[in-house]
């Protein structure tokens, strides 16, 4: 079963490169903001991440990002430093702030959204970024602050859903996100944390959201039955617990070329023979060696069987989202869509059976 490293880290690009001899992964943190160095074995424990007592205001970033710059980059000249806004992601705020116009040194400012602290354990956020890090997998942390963190920027091709259908780029996808895969904090396989989250979500909408529900939202009767029947037919699959990225939406998967919510569209949900073609390349990156068609079937109806708790759990978080977070974004709209996209692929995905 696949899990978050914590909770889902919401927009956090996944960076690709055009093939090069040698490992490599990448793994970003925010739209646009990416990493690209060679996967490696951890050099020894994290360092400790700097940290500020500055609070930033998220409808004022540009007066607590300068603060955060003057001690991260003490000999720019404020009147010199320029500042980019980026407006896709939903959970958090981000800020770009950089002097030079080709941006080569660009500290990037991300200030968590109202409320998110329901959604996502920023300690363990930290954690996991240091982990990636140290495994070449994600760009440098510079610091965190009272409500926020600090990081690198480095660019790239945010994809659309007319790129990620190419079959050079989602062979670059499969090979990536396998690498990520098999890493493993301090040795260990992680613990799966889907339906510990997924209860918790399902909890802040029943005790503090239940009564504003649109009637275009599934009862919270209903939604805690389906929660129920999730846990008991997926726990089953004997799917494999791997530290995962959790938000491959395709504007999260940024692609560099030089080195290597609109609406909702499933009629780009690519075909079974795409599924199983992706699935082989990422099978045989992960396990380093030939794998069986029975192997690939198998991975495919295990992934389709948990893109149910996909859409339950993207929808739960679009509810929270839509009682608390000031970003101009319809989350009410967005959690509708995922769960009537559940209820429609859960009889079809009830039949698939797992080969002999």
């Amino acid at each position: 079963m696949a899990v978050p490293p914590s909770a889902p880290l919401p927009r956090s690009p996944f960076y690709l490169r055009r093939q090069t001899p040698g490992p490599q992964c990448s793994w970003g943190m925010e739209e646009k903001a990416v990493a690209s160095v060679g996967c490696r074995e951890s050099a020894g424990p994290p360092r400790a991440v700097p940290y500020f007592c500055i609070s930033v205001d998220q409808d004022d970033i540009l007066p607590g990002a300068l603060r955060l710059i003057r001690e991260l980059r003490p000999l720019w000249k404020p009147e010199q430093v320029q500042t980019k806004r980026f407006t896709d992601g939903m959970t958090n705020k981000l800020v770009a702030c950089y002097v030079d116009e080709d941006m080569q040194d660009c500290v990037l400012v991300r200030v968590y959204g109202e409320r998110t602290e329901l959604l996502v354990d920023r300690q363990n956020e930290v954690r996991s970024f240091q982990l990636l890090q140290e495994h070449g997998c994600a760009p440098k942390l510079y610091c965190t602050f009272q409500n926020g963190l600090c990081y690198e920027y480095m660019p790239g091709m945010a994809l659309g859903p007319e790129h990620i259908g190419e079959p050079r780029l989602f062979r670059l996808i499969a090979l990536e996100m396998a690498k990520i895969h098999t890493i493993h904090a301090n040795g260990t396989l992680p613990k799966p944390t889907l339906w510990h989250k997924m209860h918790d979500y399902f909890t802040l909408v029943k005790d503090e959201i239940n009564p504003s529900l649109s009637a275009d939202v599934p009862r919270v009767e209903v939604l805690e039955q389906e929660l129920a029947w999730l846990k008991e037919h997926l726990s089953q699959l004997d799917s494999p617990v791997v530290f995962c990225h959790n938000d491959l939406l395709c504007k999260n998967i940024i692609y560099d070329s030089t080195k290597g919510v609109n609406e909702v569209d499933y009629c780009r949900y690519p075909s079974r023979d795409t599924q199983l073609q992706w699935l082989h390349y990422y099978l045989q990156a992960q396990k380093g060696m030939a794998v069986t068609p029975r192997e690939v079937e198998t991975l495919y109806v295990q992934v389709n069987k948990f893109a149910l708790a996909s859409h339950f759990f993207w929808a739960l978080w679009a509810l929270i989202q839509n009682q608390y977070s000031t970003i101009d974004f319809d989350f009410l709209r967005y959690a509708v869509i995922r769960f009537n996209q559940y209820f429609k692929v859960k009889p079809q995905v009830m039949a698939l059976e797992m080969p002999k």
